[in-house]
């Protein structure tokens, strides 16, 4: 099986928990790759085989020790590869996810090295997503989501998915930024320096806080 293609499962699996707890599910996995069920019963099938995940049929799926620590390696790859772009080359954050696919996959490990000593270590991407180090180790806060917090919350925006560039340009425009601290009027409504800014619809869905 080509590198890339085991990768892209693993790491899909390694996203869907970082930001919650509930496993993937064969029909959610298939989804978020948009392939068949079929192809995707057969692909995990061959990743248990080689000890990469942990499934019964029809069952969530897992990453075992080895899969996390595989995932890990090309998650860090490609947010360290994200944050160079946006710090080096002027990339906006809406714009760096597909340069990234391509990249991750590209780059030796010495020049990945070189970016993130360049870089300074840094611990987040320019979505706040978390930069594992080389050992596969993240460090995250306590975090709520938007939709879940409740009127009165303050805290600092930890992350806004990159999952819709559009609604990334929405957010931006609105002055919402990845460290800015904000206080939740409703789920639609953060008041940021005092001032009341109305957000896309998705945005509650999209935007994670500090506790």
């Amino acid at each position: 099986m080509p590198s890339p293609a085991v990768d892209d499962y693993l790491k899909t699996i390694y996203h869907h928990t970082e930001w919650q707890d509930d496993r993937i599910t064969p029909s959610q996995l298939a989804a978020e790759l948009g392939l068949a069920p079929s192809s995707v019963t057969e692909m995990v099938q061959k990743l248990a085989a080689q000890g990469l995940v942990t499934h019964r049929p029809y069952g969530p799926i897992s990453l075992s020790p080895e899969g996390m620590r595989r995932a890990a390696a090309t998650i860090r790859r490609h947010r360290l590869v994200e944050t160079w772009l946006v710090r080096e080359f002027g990339y906006t954050w809406d714009e760096v996810h597909d340069e990234a696919e391509v990249l991750e996959h590209a780059l030796s490990d010495r020049l990945l090295e070189g970016i993130d000593e360049r870089l300074g270590r840094p611990r987040f991407d320019p979505h706040g997503d978390a930069i594992p180090d080389a050992a596969g180790h993240v460090r995250r806060e306590p975090f709520v989501l938007l939709a879940d917090a409740a009127p009165g919350h303050s805290g600092r925006v930890l992350r806004v998915s990159d999952r819709d560039p559009d609604l990334l340009r929405a957010v931006e425009a609105a002055g919402v930024a990845v460290g800015a601290e904000v206080t939740v009027r409703d789920t639609a409504t953060l008041r940021i320096a005092g001032t009341d800014v109305a957000l896309p619809e998705a945005a509650a869905g999209a935007i994670w806080l500090s506790l």
